[in-house]
């Protein structure tokens, strides 16, 4: 007799957030600040509640929408780097990278717990935060989420985190 394995996608046209950012790689080059349209579609594996569902797509949808929105339009910046050291100075923040620096309005920013703005990272932050709002709602824990974020079209990035 076959099992079956349930699992709910969540790919929408407005859960997308354009924001500037800049990384560090290869252990001592920092890119040009630049930005990108980020597309995020969420997966959820789990089995059927009461109701027949994983989990309910319209919640699911919002949760990640409301996560979205707060990156949309900012400028990223990694709170946890050790090469780039971010900090709010009169009402900009300022990022230093050895002998340079930016300078943005801190309304204008986000600065996130990561330790560089990958988009493998940002996936795992927008997914870690998914599984903090199922838990605040009372929800059982899926088997396992998975956050894809496409960084422009054909480049993206997925995390899977099982709890």
């Amino acid at each position: 007799m076959p099992s079956s394995r349930f699992k709910v996608r969540v790919t929408k046209d407005y859960l997308v957030f354009s924001s500037g950012h800049f990384i560090t790689f290869d252990g001592d080059t920092c890119e040009r600040i630049h930005g990108h349209n980020y597309r995020v579609a969420v997966e959820v594996d789990g089995p059927l509640d009461v109701n027949a569902y994983v989990v309910d797509f319209i919640a699911l949808r919002d949760m990640t929408r409301a996560i979205v929105d707060e990156l949309d339009h900012r400028m990223l910046l990694p709170a946890d780097s050790p090469l780039i050291r971010v900090a709010v100075e009169g009402s900009n923040t300022v990022a230093r990278y050895r002998d340079r620096f930016w300078s943005f309005p801190t309304e204008e920013c986000v600065v996130l717990p990561l330790v560089n703005t990958t988009s493998e990272l940002l996936a795992d932050y927008i997914a870690r935060r998914l599984l903090k709002e199922m838990k605040a709602r009372g929800w059982a824990d899926p088997e396992a989420v998975r956050v894809e974020v496409e960084e422009c079209f054909g480049q993206s990035a997925e995390v899977e985190l099982v709890p």
